[in-house]
Formats: C-alpha cells, sequence, structure tokens
C-alpha cells in the first residue's frame, strides 16, 4: 500500500468505470486515500453500488456512450461535491477480431465507449473547469496506441485516438489553467483481465514486461495521482508511459 500524503485534499474527484477491480476502482481508492471527495461512476449498478460502500465514494450509474448520461453525471458531482477539480477518464472497452472479420459493430462499440466516451466526458468537464479556472483531467491510454498487436486494430486506433484527444485538449485548455494529460499502461492485472484474455496470452504479455509480471492496478493508479495532482502542474499533454515493457 502507498502511504498518503494528502495530495488531493479538499479536491472533489470524478472516475468513470470505477466499478470492480481494475484501475479505475484503484483510482478511486488512491484519489480517497489522498483527502479526496470521490465520485465513481459505472454501468455495472450491482458492483458499483459495492465498490461505493467500500471507498465511502458517491456513485452514478452513467454510460459513457449516453450523452444525456454524461451530463447527469458531471452535474451530479458538482451537485454533490460543489465542484469538480479532476476527471479521470477510465471508461473503455476492449476485444479481439482480425481486422478481415471485424464487423462495423464491433469497430463502432469499441470507439464510442473508448474515444467518443472520453471525448463526451473531457467537453462536458472542460465546461465546467473552464468556469472554475481551475482543473485536472488524466486519460487512460495504452501502450498499444504506440505498438501493434494482433487483433487488436479498433482499441489500438481508440487509444492513439486518447492520446491525440490528450494533446489537442491539453492546447485548449491551459489558457483556462487546466490540464489534461494521461497515462499509457501496458498491462494490469486484475481478476476480471482472464473474462476477456486467455491465460497463455496473459502469460506471454507478461513475459515480455522487464519485471516478469503486469502492473498492480494500484501502480498505474499511482501514476494517475501524481498526475491529478500539483506535483505535476507544469505538466500537460503528456503521455505517460505505466509499463516495463520491452522490445
Amino acid at each position: 500500500m502507498t502511504e498518503s500524503h494528502n495530495l488531493l485534499a479538499g479536491k472533489s474527484v470524478l472516475v468513470t468505470a470505477a466499478a470492480g477491480a481494475g484501475i479505475g476502482y484503484a483510482t478511486a481508492k488512491r484519489c480517497a486515500e489522498e483527502g479526496a471527495r470521490v465520485v465513481i461512476s459505472d454501468i455495472h449498478e450491482r458492483r458499483l453500488a459495492e465498490a461505493a460502500s467500500e471507498l465511502g465514494a458517491h456513485a452514478v450509474v452513467a454510460n459513457v456512450t449516453s450523452e444525456d448520461d454524461v451530463q447527469r453525471l458531471i452535474n451530479e458531482t458538482v451537485d454533490v461535491c460543489g465542484g469538480l477539480d479532476v476527471l479521470v477518464n477510465n471508461a473503455g472497452l476492449g476485444g479481439t477480431a482480425p481486422l478481415n472479420e471485424m464487423t462495423d459493430e464491433q469497430w463502432f462499440a469499441v470507439l464510442d465507449v473508448t474515444l467518443n466516451g472520453t471525448m463526451r466526458m473531457t467537453r462536458a468537464a472542460l465546461r465546467v473547469m473552464y468556469e472554475r479556472g481551475s482543473g485536472a483531467i488524466v486519460n487512460n491510454a495504452s501502450v498499444i496506441g504506440w505498438r501493434a498487436q494482433e487483433g487488436q486494430a479498433h482499441y489500438a486506433a481508440a487509444k492513439a485516438g486518447v492520446m491525440a484527444l490528450t494533446r489537442c485538449a491539453a492546447i485548449e485548455a491551459a489558457p483556462h489553467n487546466v490540464r489534461v494529460n494521461a497515462v499509457s499502461p501496458s498491462l494490469a492485472v486484475h481478476p476480471f483481465l482472464t473474462k476477456v484474455m486467455s491465460e497463455d496470452l496473459l502469460q506471454e504479455l507478461e513475459s515480455r514486461e522487464a519485471f516478469g509480471r503486469g502492473a498492480d492496478p494500484e501502480e498505474v493508479a499511482d501514476v494517475i495521482v501524481f498526475l491529478a495532482s500539483d506535483l505535476s502542474r507544469y505538466m500537460t499533454g503528456e503521455v505517460v508511459s505505466v509499463s516495463s515493457q520491452h522490445p
């Protein structure tokens, strides 16, 4: 467990896709430990309620593919917390399919959650943050936005898009004292990962890591906390690799 330093004391933080045991939950937990008022969202109502109970966070069931849900989520966060200081865009959707067999539905489903959802949340948050004259947004990208992987054309395109969106949003937001950065994990291991990835592939990916293992979600969350905090106050438009992956 990382020692707390009250890096987010008094700040309000919204984390999307925070139900379960992945990076979103770990980030919400670390933000709470650093003194933040935390709001979490997800489409999985039961798991979200369980996470909120464990974290002492406010929960909002919301789907980032719905503009109405996005607006409701932002508005409720502002109402509950009195504002929005930090947004962590963690929501994403994966899948595996060779490009020549990939359907339009598979392509658009991944892009709509992973890239369009990040855009919708960022757009809504910026409107609030611009008015306040401060804020920080941290997006969850992936090393797959830089590196090719078989069967991942839709996910790679979406995550590369998140990186580009991060840089462009950062340039626009800087005059308003709002920072936009991203983390780019290689492999964060949690119980739900085995539901979407075979054991053989997981072992292969772990073997590529210099430490011989995937990251614990908290190890990614710690970098997200850094980017959300004033310790990174001169950083914007950056995509920080959270990886020990070697060629």
